[in-house]
């Protein structure tokens, strides 16, 4: 997954790997966290399309180790921190989407991946249910 993010930040010429680009990530990996956004309306091409609106395409090429930002590592931490207070041993992509939406509502503002899912007019309170709902 986190492949795939560095992929799709090195396609749209960012230094980066932002919390879109994990969401992507997410979503473009068959999982149960891509299952769950298919069911309410996202796939790679509509967030594709999102977050190309949100922060457009950069005009550098992109370093080969491309770094996280400050945002993306906090929804790495709190991705550890949903699976360990769920007792699990794993990090799975159900936790990193949890992680982004703790993120989301942690913030002063909101990272790029929340406005993507509320701009496809994703029900995170919903969104939020089903991947507990997955994880139980």
């Amino acid at each position: 997954m986190i492949n795939i993010a560095q992929s799709e930040s090195r396609r749209l010429s960012h230094q980066y790997v932002g919390t879109e680009q994990i969401l992507l990530g997410l979503v473009s990996e068959s999982s149960n966290a891509s299952e769950i956004l298919n069911a309410m309306g996202v796939n790679l091409e509509n967030a594709q399309i999102e977050v190309e609106k949100i922060i457009g395409r950069g005009n550098k090429l992109t370093p080969i180790d491309i770094p996280f930002t400050s945002r993306a590592k906090q929804v790495l931490e709190l991705s550890v921190a949903e699976s360990q207070k769920l007792g699990h041993n794993y990090i799975g992509t159900e936790h990193l989407l949890l992680g982004i939406l703790r993120e989301g509502a942690r913030s002063i503002g909101q990272g790029v991946a929340i406005k993507v899912l509320q701009n496809l007019r994703v029900d995170l309170v919903s969104l939020e249910q089903q991947l507990q709902a997955a994880l139980s």
